[in-house]
């Protein structure tokens, strides 16, 4: 049996982990930060504005750790095949990634199957005013968040959780809240 003064130090230096490891998103309501970053679609290089994108309609924004992990694959090929749904919507998804920064010509090949744009985001300047980082084996990378923005520039959800399979089923029924409140 553990003796309890172990037990309690146990569970106190749990939660002060779990509270070193959680952030506070932007909320729901607050201005969304307009950015550009250097990413690819389908493979070839472009640049994606968000001011451009919310020209067209709201834009789901996803954040992730890095290319070619195994929750950020999983995630890809959620929202890859999620894509056209949104679309119908007249919604634009993106990803952002701090981490392997040189690998997103070829994330948006073939985890995102050519459907959506994947950005990289050096040294995860736009994580931080979306204020959703992490740090990991010593870099600080981008957190599991996701964000649906209204074509206003506000965000209409601001989700973070590290299961990857949560993220399409929560921006989606974002998108068609939007979607049915606009129509």
């Amino acid at each position: 049996m553990i003796p309890m003064k172990k037990l309690v130090l146990s569970l106190t230096a749990a939660a002060l982990l779990n509270l070193a490891n959680a952030h506070a998103a932007l909320p729901t309501g607050s201005q969304a930060p307009d950015f550009k970053l250097q990413g690819a679609l389908a493979g070839k290089p472009l640049t994606f504005s968000l001011q451009q994108a919310l020209q067209k309609g709201p834009v789901v924004l996803y954040f992730f750790p890095a290319a070619f992990s195994k929750g950020c694959t999983i995630e890809a090929h959620a929202f890859a095949e999620a894509t056209d749904d949104f679309k119908k919507l007249g919604a634009t998804v993106v990803g952002v990634t701090a981490g392997n920064t040189d690998q997103v010509d070829e994330f948006s090949k073939l985890e995102c199957r050519d459907k959506f744009t994947v950005t990289a985001d050096p040294g995860a300047k736009v994580a931080a005013q979306y204020d959703t980082l992490m740090k990991m084996n010593g870099k600080t990378l981008s957190d599991r968040t996701s964000y649906v923005i209204a074509p206003d520039g506000k965000i209409l959800l601001s989700y973070t959780d590290r299961n990857p399979e949560t993220h399409i089923q929560k921006t989606m029924e974002a998108v068609k809240q939007y979607a049915n409140a606009h129509s």
